[in-house]
């Protein structure tokens, strides 16, 4: 059970609580309680897998905990931050629905190929990690701007941001999915 409960994980496991204290933030209007609680679920990203590492304690357990909190928090931010409730800055629909269909997108993806095709792990690309990053930069700004109380127009810049790399770290997935199914010029008749 040690091995289990390890820092790291303990870590991933407070990000995944700070979720609902967040969204009620943002939604009984605490702009800055919401930004603190957002920002301090954010760092607990980075922080984990330095622990992991440095301790020399990765686990299964965190190999799924970890993800499964990102899309948690990343998810959460975003539906709330659409919301109208009254907030100087929002984000736009369209990028919350592109956003939440990639995730999507890719899980059933992943889920297909290892239940129809063969068991593959799947790691997470470098467009994935930065997309990661981009997006709670812009929930950290959004929220900052929100805190504020006026449309602030780097808002709208990390939303083009956003824009970009939700669409390429899809493609990027999309042919890494694909990559292994060709066949090798080997194998060729």
């Amino acid at each position: 059970m040690s091995s289990v409960l390890t820092a790291a994980n303990q870590l991933t496991m407070f990000r995944m609580l700070l979720v609902p204290v967040f969204a009620l933030c943002v939604l009984y209007g605490m702009p800055g309680w919401a930004l603190v609680t957002f920002a301090v679920a954010g760092a607990t990203d980075a922080l984990d897998g330095l622990i992991a590492r440095r301790t020399g304690q990765p686990s299964t357990l965190g190999a799924w905990l970890d993800p499964m909190a990102d899309k948690l928090l990343l998810l959460t931010m975003f539906v709330v931050l659409t919301l109208p409730l009254g907030y100087a800055n929002r984000l736009p629909l369209y990028l919350t629905v592109l956003v939440i269909s990639r995730d999507i997108g890719i899980i059933l993806t992943v889920a297909v190929v290892n239940l129809a095709v063969a068991h593959r792990t799947f790691r997470p690309s470098l467009l994935g990690k930065a997309a990661t990053i981009i997006y709670v930069f812009t929930g950290v700004v959004t929220l900052y701007a929100n805190f504020l109380g006026e449309a602030w127009p780097p808002v709208k810049w990390c939303v083009y941001i956003s824009l970009a790399i939700t669409v390429l770290s899809a493609l990027d997935y999309a042919f890494r999915m694909v990559r292994p199914a060709r066949p090798s010029a080997a194998s060729r008749p």
